[in-house]
C-alpha cells in the first residue's frame, strides 16, 4: 500500500520488478556478450558480422543501463546495507567483464581499411544507426598508434595516473590544517570540507585564519605539489606528441568534441570583459563597507540571509511556473517527473550526498538529492530536471549509442534552467532587499564559473604551452604565473595577497588537463539560450527543444550552433559580460 511519504521516493520496480528479475537480466547480458566474442578477429571481414555485432552490443547496452541504474541506485540509497553494496560489486563485475568482452571493436575497426568500412556503410542501410559511431572511431585513426604502441601506453596508464594519485592521497589524508577559533571563539579543526564556510563567516578575523592556515600547508609542500604536478603535465604533453596532436590543448579540445578555436575564443571574450568583473568587485567591497577588502572576503555575502523555510511542494510550484516557459510540452515532463517518482527527495540514514540526474534509457531519469527546505535546494531541482528532461528527448529520439550527450553540451540544458528560475524568482519578488540578494547570487554564479573558471583555463595554458617549448619551471614560476593572473582577474579594489600564489596547488581539477574551461563555455551557452527564451524570440523554444533530442549525432559545437550559439566566437563569451554587466546596473539600481 503506498503511503504520502512514496511519492517522494524512487520507485526501482520501475527498473525491474525484484531482485530476481534483476539477476535475470545479468545472465541475458552474459549470454549475449558469449554471442559477441565470436564477431572477434572477424568483425570487418565482412558488413553482415559489422551489423551483427553492433545489433547485439545495442541490445546488450539497453538491458545494461537498467542493471547498473538498479544496482547504483540501490546502493546510494543506503550506502551502508550490505545487500545494496552486493548488488553494486555485482554490477562493478558485469561492467568490467562488458569492458573486456568488447575491447576488441575499436580497435578492429581502426586498424581495418577505411575504404572497405565506408563501403559497408554505403552498401548496407543496416549500418545506418551506427554509422556515426564507426565514423567516429575512423576519425580518431591518425591519432592512434599500432597495436604494439597502443598496448604499450595501455600498460603504463596506471603509472601515468600515479601523480593525480599521490596529490590525491597527500591532500586529502595526510594534509592537517590546524585549528582557528570559529565566531564563539571556539577552536575548531580547519578541514578542506570546511575552508570554504569559514570563508563565508561574518568575521574577519575566522576568514583570515582560515586563509593562512589553508595556504600555510600547500606553501609548505609547494615544491612536492609543483614537481607532481608538472610530471602529470608532461606526461600529458608527450602522449599528444607521440599520436601525433599539435598540442596538448588540441588533444583535449578533441577529445572534449570541441577544437583549440573554443578554447581560444573563451580566452579573448573573457580578458576582454575583464573591466565587467573589475566592476562587481568594486560593488562587493562598496556593499561590504570595506575600506581594504582582500582574497578571503570574496565568499561573504553582504545581505543578510534569514533562515529559508521552503517545502518540496513549493519548491515544485516555483520551478514549474519559471521553466512554464519552455512550452506546454516541457511542462508535462516537470509533472510526470515530480508525480512518477523520478526524484528521490528528502535525506535518508546513509543515503548518498550531493545531487545527480541519472538518464535510464528505455524507462525515465531519476534524480537524487536531499531537499532540506533551503533555496539552493530550489534551483537544485530545477538543475537537476535540466539534465533529467535533456536526457528524456536525447533517450526518446535516438538509438543508446547515439543518445549520450557529451560534456561540452552536458551543462548546458541544467545550467539554462537555473538562469530562469533565477530571472524568474528576481521579476517577481516585490522585496527590493530579497531582490537585491537573488541578483547577487545570479552574479556570484557567473564570476566564480565564468571568470575564476577561464582563469584557471589561462593558467593552464600557459604552464602547458612552456613545457611544450622546453622551459624549466620551478615552483616559483608556477606561484608568480598564478598570482599575476589573480592580479589581471581581480584588479585594483582587492588587495592580491601574496598567499594566493598558491591557490593552484589545491585545485584538484589541474589533475584532468584543460577540464575546467568546459564551465565557462557552459554557462555561456546557457546565457545566450535563456536569454533568447526570456526575449520569446519566435520558434526559439522549439529549436532547443529539438537540439535536446539530438544526443550525440552531431559535434557538440554545431549542436549548439543549432540554437544560434557559436563557442568558436568571442561574441558568444561578450554576450555573457553584457549579462554580467546588465545585472550589475540592476543590482546598483536596488541600493
Amino acid at each position: 500500500m503506498e503511503t504520502s511519504q512514496d511519492k517522494y521516493n524512487w520507485k526501482l520496480t520501475d527498473l525491474f520488478e525484484n531482485k530476481e528479475a534483476f539477476h535475470e537480466a545479468i545472465k541475458e547480458v552474459k549470454t549475449l556478450l558469449k554471442q559477441i566474442e565470436t564477431y572477434k578477429e572477424k568483425l570487418c571481414d565482412n558488413a553482415d558480422n559489422l551489423y551483427q555485432c553492433y545489433h547485439i552490443y545495442e541490445t546488450i547496452l539497453m538491458q545494461y543501463d537498467k542493471i547498473y541504474s538498479y544496482g547504483m541506485f540501490s546502493y546510494h540509497l543506503n550506502m551502508a546495507d550490505q545487500e545494496g553494496i552486493k548488488l553494486f560489486k555485482e554490477v562493478e563485475s558485469l561492467s568490467s567483464e562488458l569492458s573486456t568482452v568488447t575491447s576488441f571493436i575499436n580497435p578492429e575497426i581502426t586498424f581495418a581499411d577505411e575504404n572497405v568500412i565506408e563501403q559497408y556503410l554505403a552498401e548496407d542501410e543496416r549500418l545506418k544507426p551506427y554509422e556515426r559511431d564507426i565514423k567516429d572511431t575512423l576519425e580518431k585513426k591518425k591519432h592512434t598508434l599500432s597495436k604494439e604502441e597502443e598496448n604499450l601506453l595501455a600498460n603504463y596508464s596506471e603509472v601515468f595516473s600515479g601523480p593525480e594519485n599521490i596529490y590525491d592521497i597527500l591532500t586529502n589524508a595526510e594534509f592537517k590544517f590546524g585549528t582557528l577559533k570559529n565566531e564563539e571563539g571556539k577552536e575548531v579543526e580547519l578541514t578542506d570540507a570546511t575552508y570554504t564556510n569559514y570563508l563565508k563567516s561574518s568575521n574577519s578575523k575566522v576568514r583570515k585564519q582560515a586563509f593562512d592556515l589553508m595556504y600555510k600547508k600547500y606553501g609548505e609542500f609547494n615544491n612536492t605539489i609543483t614537481e607532481m604536478y608538472l610530471t602529470n603535465v608532461k606526461q600529458t604533453v608527450i602522449t599528444a606528441k607521440l599520436r601525433k596532436y599539435t598540442s596538448s590543448l588540441e588533444a583535449a579540445t578533441i577529445h572534449d568534441d570541441a577544437t583549440i578555436k573554443v578554447y581560444e575564443a573563451l580566452m579573448k571574450g573573457v580578458n576582454e570583459g575583464l573591466a565587467v568583473n573589475y566592476e562587481f568587485i568594486s560593488l562587493k567591497k562598496d556593499l561590504l563597507d570595506m575600506k581594504e577588502m582582500h582574497m578571503y572576503d570574496l565568499y561573504v555575502n553582504p545581505f543578510q540571509e534569514k533562515k529559508d523555510n521552503i517545502s518540496f511542494d513549493e519548491a515544485k510550484q516555483e520551478v514549474k511556473e519559471a521553466l512554464s516557459i519552455l512550452g506546454e510540452e516541457y511542462g508535462r515532463l516537470l509533472d510526470e517527473a515530480f508525480e512518477n517518482n523520478w526524484i528521490d527527495v528528502y535525506e535518508k540514514p546513509n543515503k548518498r550526498g550531493g545531487a545527480y540526474s541519472s538518464g535510464v534509457y528505455g524507462v525515465h531519469p531519476f534524480v537524487l538529492m536531499s531537499f532540506t527546505e533551503n533555496k539552493n535546494d530550489v534551483s537544485t531541482v530545477a538543475h537537476e530536471l535540466g539534465h533529467s528532461i535533456h536526457s528524456y528527448y536525447s533517450n526518446k529520439y535516438q538509438n543508446i549509442i547515439d543518445a549520450n550527450y557529451t560534456i561540452m553540451v552536458a551543462e548546458v540544458a541544467s545550467t539554462v534552467n537555473e538562469i530562469l528560475l533565477s530571472e524568474y524568482q528576481i521579476k517577481n519578488e516585490k522585496d527590493e532587499k530579497k531582490k537585491a540578494e537573488l541578483i547577487y547570487e545570479l552574479l556570484e554564479m557567473i564570476r566564480a564559473t565564468f571568470y575564476r573558471q577561464s582563469m584557471f583555463a589561462e593558467f593552464e595554458k600557459e604552464v602547458h604551452e612552456k613545457i611544450e617549448k622546453g622551459e624549466m619551471l620551478s615552483a616559483e614560476d608556477l606561484n608568480t604565473i598564478y598570482y599575476q593572473l589573480n592580479q589581471k582577474y581581480f584588479g585594483n579594489d582587492i588587495v592580491i595577497d601574496k598567499e594566493i600564489q598558491y591557490e593552484w596547488s589545491r585545485i584538484p581539477h589541474f589533475y584532468t588537463d584543460f577540464y575546467v574551461y568546459k564551465y565557462a563555455t557552459g554557462i555561456s551557452a546557457a546565457i545566450c539560450i535563456a536569454t533568447k527564451i526570456l526575449n520569446k524570440e519566435e520558434g526559439f523554444v522549439e529549436k532547443y527543444i529539438h537540439m535536446l533530442s539530438q544526443g550525440c549525432t552531431k559535434k557538440s559545437v554545431d549542436l549548439l550552433k543549432m540554437v544560434d550559439v557559436d563557442l568558436e566566437n568571442p561574441q558568444t563569451y561578450e554576450l555573457t559580460t553584457q549579462f554580467y554587466k546588465d545585472k550589475i546596473d540592476e543590482l546598483k539600481s536596488l541600493i
